[in-house]
């Protein structure tokens, strides 16, 4: 994708192309916009899941100690909404940062532009991202006659996956930004065969997968009490990919770790249900697969 972000182009189906820039008009809502955005479940389709389902609470503690050298220390964060500045707890050192979309709050290239300023103030070697479905920027369809922005212009300090991957340190970490469709955001699409298509291509090999949207069950529990996950994210995950850890966001209030004996279930939404930046980024270590070591200059695969 390429960015013209001086030219003119058509109105997009937003409303809003300031100079050729594609951005979604938000406001703060009077209820949290993640709720009202939530397309729940089918009750149905969530109570048959929900029956035979292990979810166990795992709790949230930050390291005092550098990894181990034969560990690998993951950072997640999700859902910072350009509120990078204002954070309350200092982002711990790791080997590997990762976020998990929504690091803009109307999906500007200023926006943008900041967030990617913020990662190249990190000490970690490596920083992973996705879009969630406030990155309308980087959206072509939510952009609609707009140019979307190239995020390897937008997000030099970071390795940007969007249905692709990357192994870094022999970990193999796999990004997808699909949400369920709810009015005209970035990266929404229905529920059924559209998003089980995008789940369908993630690699078995995936250790790490990052989404944006939660499954079904897990960190996906809105303050109306209303379950509103991916049932067909959480049947490719349980059945199909198995990853150590599958790192999301996207419902601020259900922040923390869950697991289900096979994969832990990390949802690291920075941001609270009212928009403050006030939860602690998730930190997890991996072991160092044989034959690598963190002092190699090639310790990252391409992104494919």
């Amino acid at each position: 994708m390429s960015q013209d972000i001086d030219g003119e182009h058509s109105k997009p189906r937003h409303g809003c192309g300031i100079m050729g820039v594609c951005f979604w008009p938000w406001s703060k809502p009077e209820e949290p916009e993640e709720e009202r955005t939530a397309n729940p479940v089918p009750a149905a389709a969530c109570h048959t899941r929900h029956k035979s389902q292990i979810v166990k609470t795992l709790p949230v503690v930050t390291p005092l100690t550098p990894a181990p050298h034969n560990m690998v220390r993951f950072v997640c964060m999700s859902d910072t909404h350009n509120g990078t500045k204002k954070l309350p707890h200092p982002v711990p050192d790791g080997d590997v940062l990762l976020h998990a979309g929504d690091f803009t709050q109307r999906g500007t290239i200023a926006e943008a532009r900041q967030f990617n300023d913020w990662l190249g103030t990190l000490p970690h070697p490596h920083k992973v991202v996705i879009s969630g479905n406030h990155e309308v920027l980087l959206d072509q369809v939510a952009c609609y006659t707009h140019k979307a922005a190239d995020p390897l212009t937008v997000l030099r300090n970071a390795t940007y996956l969007q249905d692709s991957s990357v192994t870094i340190y022999g970990i193999k970490i796999y990004g997808a930004p699909w949400t369920p469709e709810y009015h005209v955001m970035a990266f929404n699409l229905p529920r059924g065969k559209s998003l089980q298509h995008k789940w369908q291509i993630i690699p078995t090999d995936t250790d790490i997968l990052m989404t944006h949207e939660p499954p079904l069950g897990h960190g996906d529990l809105t303050w109306r009490e209303q379950r509103v996950g991916c049932v067909d994210l959480l049947a490719a995950v349980q059945t199909r990919i198995k990853p150590a850890y599958h790192v999301f966001g996207h419902i601020h209030e259900g922040y923390g770790m869950t697991t289900d004996g096979t994969t832990v279930f990390v949802n690291a939404s920075t941001c609270d249900v009212t928009y403050e930046p006030v939860n602690p980024p998730v930190v997890f270590d991996m072991p160092l697969p044989e034959g690598y070591t963190k002092l190699r200059r090639d310790s990252v695969s391409s992104a494919t």
